[in-house]
């Protein structure tokens, strides 16, 4: 049971539609791991709903659903992508993060850096970039801090920094005021899926590696 929630801010966005495809991907995915976070997002839409249901109807076009169904038809179709299987580590990735993965780029880790390996997420989403990062057991991320917002969602293992431990189906949220050195607890790879909307900000060596690592 995750005990670390994305913030009251994040979920009221999430339930009225308004989150970006990235963060709305990390938010996702921590709900279908955490009941207690599904709960709140449903009473936050039922309030929604009932707010819509109070509203005055307004009148539309007498040809509003021809011309919508003209448009979707005119629409070609997205062209399909290769899917590339997702097996061993299957289990860990809950919907929808495991079809984006398997309707995209799988399981084809690239290095990144001297030990931590990612993923880039494909996304219609040009304010955000998501990625699947993968440290080893015992291994620590560069010290870091933010230019913007930073969401990390944990799948398998875990990982502590100045904020605490985080474990599976913890979310972190990190910005601009936050500075810290992620470290994978012993045991087994750290995976977590890392949201963000700008570059982060390293020191030392790892700044001048970062348009190398390309994160």
């Amino acid at each position: 049971m995750p005990t670390r929630h994305p913030s009251d801010a994040l979920l009221l966005d999430y339930a009225a539609g308004s989150l970006s495809e990235g963060w709305g991907l990390a938010v996702a995915t921590h709900l279908a791991l955490c009941p207690a976070c599904r709960s709140r997002v449903l009473a936050a839409e039922a309030v929604g709903g009932a707010m819509i249901d109070a509203i005055e109807p307004a009148p539309v076009a007498e040809d509003a659903l021809a011309a919508t169904l003209a448009r979707i038809d005119a629409d070609p179709d997205p062209a399909p992508r290769s899917a590339a299987p997702v097996r061993r580590e299957a289990s860990i990735f809950p919907e929808p993060l495991r079809s984006y993965i398997e309707n995209g780029p799988g399981l084809a880790w690239r290095k990144l850096g001297p030990s931590a390996h990612t993923i880039i997420i494909p996304t219609g989403d040009r304010a955000t970039t998501a990625r699947l990062l993968r440290i080893p057991a015992g291994a620590a991320m560069p010290v870091h801090s933010h230019r913007g917002l930073e969401l990390t969602l944990v799948l398998q293992g875990a990982f502590h920094d100045e904020g605490g431990t985080y474990a599976r189906g913890d979310i972190e949220e990190a910005d601009e005021e936050v500075e810290h050195q992620p470290i994978a607890s012993p045991g087994e790879d750290c995976i977590c899926l890392a949201v963000t909307d700008a570059p982060l900000k390293f020191r030392g060596v790892a700044r001048l590696l970062q348009p190398f690592l390309g994160i």
